[in-house]
């Protein structure tokens, strides 16, 4: 059966004066950090361990374009290191507040990238005393695994979990049946990646590789798909899994804001409630007509969703061809949407107790005759 999707509490304020009724006051378990520097986002999650999982403190999250004019420059703009500079000084100051004892902090596609991004990641070091860490495509498609890890349903036989990005696509093929057969959510531990994908294709990259256009614009969305299509490469260890799909015996798991939004359209709700969306299953079908209904807008009418608003109204249909794209390529016919991805991840490796190494017995000496 499905695992209920952890509800994670929203960022709460520090209470003061208050005690635990015997007059003893609580001492709080130690606050850890993530912070995911993204080719569109800068987010970051302060959370405490606890026996299901973590328990969230503190969130951030801001639109900073960090790969805004990429594609044209191979650099990062001095506008977007200042939007990301301020954001960050932002989480620094949240992270003092609260404490924070362990905090591990990553960028995407964006510092791979670009020639400047070492540097942006320098200057980081330098005057916020944050330290982070490039990480390669494969750390990032795994980490979208972990952090999806109870979205994932072992009545079915694999899954494909989608991260769509600014700048570029992972996609990660598990084996569920496997995973089954060691005990599943509950007791299976981490679910075998058989292999995974990255794609230099994310929403900023293709919203500016394919600016909107009034006219036609039926022909300028099914452009952004076939182009995204076209990048979309499987993976030999992937290959074996298609008959999985082709049987019905697979389900597709979406996290990003691309995912989010498509599901809130469904929806139809007058304002984004993370309850509502996170864990929800949409069949092919709905998934196909949100992506319909979004595409069937213009600016304007996407920015008056009300769970989507003006800067996401921008990049969110360039998200819909890629994940349309990725569905032509592993149709299922369920969705699991995931409010939740990299930052999560990586919370709980750093929650996560260190291995104990073996010993290694030494050799028993024969008794001397």
């Amino acid at each position: 059966m499905a695992q209920e999707p952890l509800r994670a509490d929203r960022p709460s304020q520090p209470r003061k004066g208050k005690g635990r009724p015997d007059g003893h006051h609580h001492r709080p378990g130690p606050a850890y950090a993530a912070i995911d520097l993204g080719t569109n986002n800068c987010r970051m999650l302060i959370a405490r361990k606890t026996p299901g999982g973590f328990r969230i403190i503190d969130a951030f999250s801001r639109i900073v374009r960090l790969g805004e004019g990429l594609n044209e420059s191979g650099a990062l703009s001095d506008a977007a290191s200042e939007r990301v500079m301020e954001a960050l000084k932002i989480c620094a100051e949240k992270m003092d507040r609260r404490e924070v004892v362990k905090a591990r902090c990553i960028a995407t596609q964006a510092c791979r990238t670009a020639t400047n991004g070492p540097d942006l990641m320098a200057r980081i070091r330098d005057e916020l005393k944050l330290d982070f860490d490039i990480i390669t495509p494969e750390e990032e498609a795994r980490l979208a695994v972990l952090g999806c890890l109870d979205l994932m349903d072992d009545s079915f036989d694999a899954a494909l979990v989608v991260d769509i990005g600014g700048g570029s696509t992972e996609l990660c093929w598990v084996d569920l049946a496997e995973w089954r057969k060691r005990g599943g959510f509950a007791t299976g531990g981490r679910p075998p990646v058989r292999t995974w994908s990255s794609t230099p294709v994310g929403v900023v990259t293709l919203a500016e590789r394919f600016p909107e256009r009034d006219d036609d614009r039926d022909a300028w969305y099914g452009d952004m798909k076939a182009y995204a299509a076209g990048l979309l490469k499987t993976p030999k260890g992937a290959k074996p899994m298609r008959g999985l799909f082709d049987e019905g015996k697979a389900h597709l798991v979406g996290t990003s804001g691309t995912i989010t939004s498509v599901a809130s359209v469904h929806l139809r709700l007058p304002r984004y409630e993370r309850a509502k969306v996170d864990g929800l299953w949409m069949s092919h079908d709905e998934t196909r007509a949100a992506c319909d209904r979004l595409s069937g807008m213009d600016l304007d009418g996407r920015a008056g969703e009300p769970s989507i608003g003006r800067e996401r109204a921008e990049l969110v249909l360039a998200g819909c061809a890629i994940l349309e794209a990725v569905m032509d390529q592993w149709p299922a016919e369920r969705l699991r949407v995931g409010d939740r991805g990299l930052r999560e991840g990586l919370l709980l490796n750093l929650m996560r107790k260190p291995r104990r190494r073996r010993k290694k017995r030494r050799a028993r000496k024969e008794p001397e005759q």
